[in-house]
C-alpha cells in the first residue's frame, strides 16, 4: 500500500532543522541570483525520482546563480584556502520530495578548480564541470564570466553583470522561496538522496541586471529563457554547513 506524501515543509528564512553532524563546510560569497519562471511540466522530467517540482503560485523557477565558493572543507575543519576557493555558477531547479522536504536540484555546476570538480563528480555524483572563470567587483557592480572546459559541451559560456542595490529589509514570499533552501536532492547510483544544509539568514539586496549572455541553461537541457529574469538578487554571502545525506526514506546514507 502506498503512503500519501507528507505536506511540504514551510518556507522560512531560517533553517527548518538542526544538523547534529557536519559533513562539509564552506562559504558562499558575492552571489547573484537570476531566476526565470517555468511551467512545472517542463522541468518535472529532469528531477530525480521521488521528487516533483516545487511551486509558488503555480509556477516553478529556473535559477542561474553565480558566486564565489570559499574554503570548502570536511567536517568542522578550517577549510581549504586554494583548492577550496573558486568561482562557481550553477543552473538549478526547485524540488520537493514525498517527505515534504524542499530543496534544489542542480542541472550543472561550473567551477574553476579541476580537483574539486573531480571529487564532487565521483564522490557525490554531482554534475560539476571544469570551466575557465573570473569574478570582478568595481564599486557597486560585479561581473562573472565562465567558459566550459570539461566535460562538454566545451566552450559553453556565461557572462553576467549586475549593479548591487539597497538591502532588502523584508523579502517577499517569492524571494524567500528562491533563496531559503535547506537541502539538495540528487541521485546517487540511481537512489534518490537528500543532502541537508544550514546557514544564517540570507542578507539580500535588490540588483539590476546589466548584462546576461548565457548558454548554460540550454546546455543543462532546459529551454533557453525568453526575456529578462523575473527576479534578480544579490547577497554578500553566508557560511554554510552540510549534514550527512539521507535516502528518500529519510535514513542517513552510508
Amino acid at each position: 500500500m502506498s503512503l500519501a506524501p507528507d505536506p511540504a515543509e514551510p518556507i522560512t528564512p531560517d533553517p527548518v532543522r538542526e544538523l547534529p553532524d557536519t559533513l562539509l563546510i564552506q562559504s558562499w560569497l558575492d552571489l547573484s541570483f537570476l531566476h526565470w519562471a517555468a511551467d512545472p511540466a517542463d522541468v518535472a522530467p529532469l528531477l530525480p525520482s521521488g521528487t516533483v517540482p516545487d511551486t509558488h503560485d503555480g509556477l516553478t523557477y529556473i535559477g542561474l546563480v553565480a558566486f564565489r565558493m570559499y574554503r570548502v572543507g570536511w567536517f568542522r575543519g578550517p577549510g581549504i584556502p586554494y583548492l577550496g576557493t573558486f568561482p562557481e555558477t550553477n543552473v538549478r531547479l526547485y524540488s520537493v520530495d514525498r517527505h515534504g522536504r524542499r530543496g534544489v536540484v542542480f542541472r550543472s555546476l561550473e567551477a574553476s578548480r579541476l580537483l574539486p570538480v573531480a571529487v564532487a563528480r565521483s564522490a557525490f555524483r554531482l554534475p560539476y564541470v571544469w570551466a575557465r572563470m573570473a569574478i570582478h567587483r568595481h564599486a557597486d557592480t560585479i561581473s562573472y564570466t565562465s567558459s566550459r572546459r570539461w566535460p562538454g559541451p566545451r566552450g559553453a559560456r556565461c557572462r553576467i553583470a549586475v549593479r548591487i542595490g539597497e538591502r532588502i529589509e523584508e523579502p517577499t514570499a517569492l524571494e524567500h522561496f528562491l533563496t531559503a533552501r535547506w537541502g539538495m536532492h540528487n541521485a546517487f547510483f540511481d537512489r534518490p538522496v537528500y543532502l541537508p544544509n544550514t546557514h544564517p539568514r540570507w542578507p539580500l539586496h535588490r540588483a539590476e541586471l546589466l548584462h546576461c549572455e548565457d548558454e548554460l541553461v540550454a546546455a543543462a537541457g532546459l529551454p533557453a529563457p525568453a526575456g529578462p529574469p523575473v527576479s534578480v538578487l544579490y547577497s554578500p554571502g553566508v557560511p554554510v554547513r552540510f549534514g550527512r545525506p539521507a535516502r528518500a526514506g529519510g535514513l542517513p546514507a552510508p
